[in-house]
């Protein structure tokens, strides 16, 4: 496996006035809200002019008054989230340099199910699942789920095609867990992903650059992986790395073909399982990671020697790089 290059610059000055995008108005705000908080204080700890700004439209006011040279997005999530290519949008068009994926790579990695088609395109696995859109003709949400039920079969996962962060996940392993999920489905207003379950181990890839990092797995208290594993509990053990030997060098090469195929680049994370028969498979892409004190892609870079604040700075140096390269080429 290739080495994570050392940083190029030295001079904190190289990277003029940092905006540190955070918060905004997606379900994931206080996550985004931690992480920003943290990537802000690494950042100005190395002597980088960096500020916090709460969400796109402040930004974007920021930016047409010349306040800022390049942004360190840590916005997670949709809808004035940051992560689905509206934001990396405007930024090309301003012509200001930002980190992680470009419009391609962050719209499309959104999208679960459209993520999902695309790895299939490529012959990359995924778990089999069914689209439940909303106001499919003759089927309402309730129904439209008990028929992908009927097609998958028990246990499967029923969630957002566009969230994050366990945002709206249902764990259906028989008939009497439909209910919260249909009543979810009722109000929500978005599509839906009905998603066969993984009956195996859990891991996580985080990418830098063409390198993928040390991979983790994800051993909850309980029996599974949900918002409170992830962003509150203390007892969630996080083993890195997650693989030995063949099998870690599979895990790293299947994780960096699938950030690729999904035109991501720059920084971002791929979530994998391990299903004990059918071996890897792929589960979704987060293009801006969290950055808080229970996230993964920091405990991976340590892994490597490099501490929070030098994993910031790489990343921050990535705006350098590629503020002069289309960012789908970047990504090839």
């Amino acid at each position: 496996m290739s080495a994570v290059p050392s940083a190029r610059h030295s001079d904190p000055a190289v990277f003029g006035r940092v905006a540190v995008l955070m918060g905004g108005t997606s379900a994931e705000r206080e996550v985004s809200l931690d992480s920003g908080r943290n990537v802000l204080e690494a950042l100005r700890a190395r002597g980088i002019d960096a500020h916090a700004v709460d969400g796109i439209p402040a930004l974007i006011e920021a930016l047409v008054g010349k306040r800022f040279d390049r942004v360190f997005n840590i916005l997670h999530g949709n809808r004035g989230g940051g992560e689905d290519g509206v934001l990396q949008g405007a930024l090309e068009a301003l012509g200001v340099p930002y980190t992680g994926s470009g419009v391609l790579g962050s719209a499309l990695t959104m999208d679960k199910i459209r993520t999902k088609q695309v790895w299939l395109s490529e012959g990359l696995p995924t778990p089999k699942f069914v689209r439940i859109g909303r106001g499919d003709p003759g089927s309402s949400p309730g129904q439209a789920i008990r028929d992908a039920v009927r097609e998958l079969g028990f246990p499967v996962f029923v969630k957002p095609s566009s969230e994050g962060s366990s945002v709206g996940v249902f764990r259906i392993l028989a008939e009497d867990d439909l209910a919260a999920a249909e009543a979810f489905a009722a109000t929500y207003a978005g599509e839906l992903l009905m998603e066969q379950m993984v009956q195996g181990e859990e891991f996580t890839v985080g990418i830098f650059g063409d390198i993928a990092l040390p991979s983790i797995r994800i051993v909850p208290a309980g029996e599974w992986y949900d918002y409170h594993a992830k962003y509150v509990a203390d007892d969630t053990q996080y083993l890195c790395p997650g693989l030995d030997g063949d099998d870690e060098a599979a895990i790293r090469d299947l994780a960096l073909r699938a950030f690729r195929a999904a035109a991501c680049s720059g920084w971002g994370r791929v979530d994998v399982m391990r299903d004990r028969r059918l071996g890897f498979q792929l589960i979704e892409v987060n293009t801006a990671p969290g950055m808080t004190s229970h996230s993964l892609v920091p405990k991976a870079a340590r892994q490597l020697g490099i501490d929070f604040e030098a994993l910031c700075w790489r990343i921050l140096e990535t705006t350098l790089v590629e503020a002069a390269l289309p960012r789908e080429d970047a990504a090839r």
